[in-house]
């Protein structure tokens, strides 16, 4: 699967996103080594902010179809630019990737953006960093 198919999943899940207070409705998809890919939507909930990210979701969606390992990642949301995965989805998505996982945003206008998990979370923590020392 290439990255402009990863895209066009991520694309036609965010019509399914739950989105009724901010109506800002995301869709995320991820490839796994093994060419699986699973997607997921932002799903909002009335005691604002204890709703769930699209990645974190298309994570769950991974875990509980057997895999482990983030190869690729695509987010898209309607916005003026090409928006970025949030601060806690970074590090979800790092638990999973490397930090050469490449890593596709886009905006429905069309605008892409391409980078790494390790530009969008540099210096990320990880379990390596609870090591007893």
């Amino acid at each position: 699967m290439s990255d402009t198919d990863l895209l066009a999943a991520a694309r036609a899940i965010r019509e399914r996103a739950y989105a009724p207070y901010s109506n800002f409705k995301v869709g995320a998809a991820i490839r796994t080594p093994s060419g699986a890919v699973f997607t997921g939507v932002n799903v909002e909930n009335a005691a604002y902010p204890e709703g769930t990210c699209a990645e974190a979701g298309a994570i769950a969606a991974m875990i509980a179809g057997g895999e482990t390992r983030i190869a690729e990642v695509a987010v898209i949301a309607d916005a003026p630019r090409p928006v970025t995965p949030c601060g806690g989805c970074r590090q979800k998505l790092a638990e999973f990737g490397a930090g050469d996982t490449p890593v596709t945003m886009a905006n429905l206008a069309g605008t892409e953006e391409r980078t790494t998990l390790a530009a969008l979370l540099p210096g990320g923590f990880t379990s390596s960093d609870m090591a007893a020392g």
